[in-house]
């Protein structure tokens, strides 16, 4: 088998992957999440991998540093945004697109099929992108009800509307995140002093979900 079947295979396996796992996570989800729940988990996303970079500069560097034209993270955030992208589809009930569902389901999964083997360049930072647009619909969605309730809120829409700005840039122009990790991580102090940010953003975060989110309906 050539290179591209092993790629096709590969990202087939990954497709049906993400496909399983998101399946099994949206029924958890549909029934339990919260804004409390969502928010402790971005947080600890956030903040957790912050602790490394602390503790380890070096290594950190060189792993997000590899990140943006790492074709393994590629196939896997490509499926992933795929897939979620897909049952956020499936969701959807306007009557106008009814006869055309199944269409529009194989049309966009060939996308990200053919975007993980035939536009490998970047591909990371594409499905990265694609991920946090994603993310961001799901903040805003999770959050809006919750709006009159608490003013807090709004720190959660506004890091999705953030989310939104950086995946539409991303998509664009995805070396922009190259170029941002190489300035970042251009030495220790700044390296550490982002990170620290970082953390206390995350743990802000968390602690909004664990706090004054736990009362809201």
């Amino acid at each position: 088998m050539g290179p591209e079947g092993r790629l096709l295979t590969s990202g087939t396996s990954q497709l049906a992957s993400a496909g399983a796992i998101l399946h099994a996570l949206a029924a958890i989800t549909d029934m339990t999440l919260k804004l409390s729940t969502l928010c402790i988990l971005l947080g600890l996303g956030a903040g957790l991998p912050q602790i490394y970079g602390i503790a380890k500069p070096a290594a950190f560097t060189a792993a997000v540093r590899r990140f943006p034209r790492s074709l393994p993270w590629g196939i896997v955030l490509m499926a992933l945004g795929t897939v979620w992208f897909l049952w956020n589809l499936s969701q959807e009930s306007i009557a106008d697109f009814a006869s055309y569902k199944n269409v529009l389901f194989g049309g966009f999964a060939g996308v990200g099929l053919g975007a993980c083997i035939f536009v490998q360049d970047f591909l990371a930072v594409r499905g990265l992108a694609i991920v946090l647009l994603l993310l961001a619909k799901l903040m805003v969605d999770t959050g809006r009800p919750a709006l009159p309730q608490t003013p807090w809120v709004l720190v959660i829409q506004t890091w999705a509307y953030v989310l939104v700005v950086a995946g539409i840039w991303l998509t664009v122009s995805p070396w922009r995140l190259r170029d941002w990790l190489t300035w970042g991580t251009a030495n220790e102090r700044r390296l550490k002093v982002i990170c620290g940010l970082k953390l206390a953003f995350g743990l802000l975060v968390a602690g909004l979900g664990l706090t004054v989110f736990k009362s809201v309906v």
